[in-house]
């Protein structure tokens, strides 16, 4: 006897998609937020600057989108910015490249075959898991580091852009 196992859909790709970039969308209207200076300099508590976590998650979604296609990981994803490596030095810079990496993800979406969220992974040869939840770390990932830019804007005395408008 053989038995199908039906697989419900809680989300299209289409609609993760849309959320993730609206995630992607809140996080640039931080990085605009910042006056450059202090994108690049200010930190509370010893925590890396807002210019580096915007980096990290840079790193992270650039080849982690060509991961998510393609199952072909680098070996681990570049953390060469912390020590000032390929850091960009504008806020104009580092808004250019954030939106180069969210037209990448928009564009290799699109040769997503959904059936690859359901297939296990190893991202940058660290993360074993399903594909579904290597995507969900990149955005909790970028969740929680917009957090530290929200009380880095707060401290700064600049009202950060509204959480909840993705």
């Amino acid at each position: 006897m053989e038995t199908n196992i039906a697989t419900a859909t809680v989300i299209t790709p289409e609609a993760f998609l849309a959320h993730w970039q609206g995630h992607r969308g809140l996080t640039r209207r931080i990085i605009e937020a910042f006056p450059e200076k202090e994108l690049f300099t200010f930190s509370i508590g010893g925590m890396r600057t807002f210019a580096v976590l915007a980096m990290e998650m840079t790193d992270l979604a650039n080849p982690g989108i060509d991961g998510i296609v393609t199952g072909e990981w680098r070996e681990k994803y570049n953390m060469s910015h912390q020590t000032g490596e390929g850091m960009p030095e504008t806020k104009e810079e580092l808004l250019a490249l954030w939106d180069e990496t969210t037209a990448k993800i928009d564009r290799l979406w699109g040769q997503l075959d959904p059936q690859r969220f359901q297939e296990q992974t190893v991202a940058f040869g660290q993360w074993p898991g399903p594909v579904y939840g290597t995507l969900l770390y990149f955005v909790d990932n970028e969740i929680h580091h917009r957090g530290q830019g929200y009380v880095y804007l707060r401290a700064l005395g600049i009202e950060p852009p509204a959480f909840w408008e993705r």
